[in-house]
């Protein structure tokens, strides 16, 4: 593991000089859910903060890019505006940067400072990427220590989380049901229960200390709105579809306010493009896809479930029309094909003969038609990444590929080593090559050398302070078949 940061010494500067945009300074410091950033590309960045408290009306906020840590250099600088119908959150695109290199940032509104940020841009010519894939990050389940591991490794060129922010239940009190922690409040049902659920999240100092220190490529899953929802359709039968697109509306709302996005992936009431690509470096290109909005009710019902008829429906659509069609249009750049999505994407058939109809199990049709529709355009072997399990496995694709599927930052609690069951369903699925049930997350570098997989795992979140151990390495290549352990 790198060398850890002094992240407080590093990321935390005592006195901006930035100018003073508002009379009057607020009582309480509004930078309490801390500072981000995110999708890096070409030369720019978006720099986020959301300002709580504040007052009812919008606040100017200045922001400045640096080459250093104590802003001698300053780079870029300019001002927003957080205003009350955006929760007082700001997304700055700051361009004109230098790639290739870390950058600093930091914000000033209503007379205070806040925290300073890392990020970097990846060089157009990087042979060498680092990033980490990661998700599922229950409140109630555990501490997220991991956070403060991955924000002290230095090497990252950003971090990939691949669903589940927040959960969505209501609160339950300590020692119930796995809870180590409390949710405030109920179900979000509302904007607001929303923005409440994240501003609880984002008080998290190991979160924050993570988003400090790496820029973020953020996709959701289903928890951002509700278990299991499937394009307009509620995981509740019989809610009303208006009521769950107003549902749907506010969360990915409360969603796009608190991660660093750009504008072209900001929702328009319960529509929303998440979907979008990224070059890194001459080696590889990344597709962050969107696996919950456009596919079509799961088949059989939405959890585990032996197959039925419905289930091997040829025009299944997981992805959709459109962004499958975007999808294998940009198969064509050279390279490594990475594609981040959220579930579970290799068949895994579990010993009872039941599959997860939640997963890409439940769109066979789908799943073969984008690795057909990927071979055709001389795609062989794609990387696949996912999460949503709250467990790390490794498995060949079948006909060409690996797929690493990252554990969970704390949902499930402190785990273990390995599931009873996981020597029968590595029997019955004998592409998987690789099972660990604890919290953690996957480290991967993309080189002239191919692909790798580190797997770092706790072994404990239901406390804090648990130290971090890698357990297993793997390596791929675009241009052979078969994983390797290393």
């Amino acid at each position: 593991m790198p060398r850890p940061l002094a992240l407080a010494r590093r990321a935390v500067i005592a006195t901006l000089a930035l100018p003073a945009l508002h009379p009057a300074r607020a009582a309480e410091n509004p930078f309490s859910l801390g500072v981000a950033s995110g999708d890096p590309e070409g030369d720019s960045v978006i720099l986020w903060t959301r300002l709580l408290p504040a007052p009812a009306r919008p606040v100017p906020v200045a922001w400045q890019v640096a080459a250093d840590p104590a802003f001698r250099r300053i780079l870029a600088e300019g001002q927003g505006l957080a205003r009350p119908e955006s929760g007082h959150a700001v997304q700055i695109e700051a361009g004109g940067l230098p790639a290739g290199r870390p950058l600093w940032y930091r914000f000033r509104a209503l007379g205070h400072d806040s925290p300073a940020g890392r990020t970097r841009i990846p060089a157009a010519d990087a042979a060498r990427i680092a990033f980490v894939n990661t998700g599922c990050q229950h409140y109630e389940h555990g501490f997220f220590t991991a956070w403060r591991h991955i924000a002290a490794d230095e090497e990252l060129d950003f971090v990939l989380f691949n669903g589940d922010y927040i959960y969505e239940y209501a609160g339950r009190p300590v020692g119930t049901r796995g809870s180590v922690r409390r949710h405030e409040g109920g179900e979000c049902l509302t904007l607001e229960d929303y923005r409440a659920r994240y501003a609880q999240y984002r008080s998290d100092p190991d979160l924050q200390a993570a988003h400090a220190a790496h820029p973020f490529i953020v996709a959701f899953d289903d928890h951002e709105v509700e278990n299991n929802w499937a394009g307009p359709h509620s995981e509740t039968s019989g809610t009303a579809a208006a009521d769950f697109a107003a549902r749907k509306a506010a969360a990915l709302q409360a969603w796009s306010e608190h991660m660093p996005l750009r504008p072209a992936q900001r929702p328009a009431g319960a529509a929303i493009r998440a979907y979008r690509r990224f070059r890194l470096g001459r080696l590889a290109t990344l597709h962050v896809l969107d696996t919950r909005s456009h596919r079509d009710d799961q088949p059989c019902g939405d959890r585990l479930q032996h197959p039925c008829a419905e289930l091997f429906r040829p025009d299944a659509e997981m992805l959709g029309a459109e962004q499958e069609a975007w999808l294998l249009a940009g198969a064509a750049a050279p390279g490594l094909h990475i594609l981040a999505q959220q579930v579970f994407f290799c068949p895994r058939i579990f010993p009872d003969g039941r599959v997860s109809t939640d997963a890409w199990d439940g769109y066979p049709a789908a799943r073969e038609r984008l690795l057909s529709g990927l071979r055709a355009r001389g795609v062989l072997h794609p990387v696949v990444l996912s999460g949503d399990v709250h467990r790390a496995f490794v498995a060949e694709i079948p006909g060409g590929g690996a797929e690493f599927v990252c554990t969970s930052i704390s949902s499930e609690g402190d785990g273990r080593e390995a599931d009873p069951a996981a020597p029968a369903l590595l029997a019955r699925n004998p592409h998987i090559l690789f099972h660990h049930a604890r919290r953690g997350w996957t480290r991967h570098e993309v080189s002239d050398d191919g692909f790798t997989a580190e797997y770092w795992a706790l072994p404990f979140v239901s406390r804090p302070g648990a130290p971090a151990h890698r357990i297993a390495r793997f390596a791929t290549r675009p241009d052979r078949p078969g994983v390797a352990r290393l």
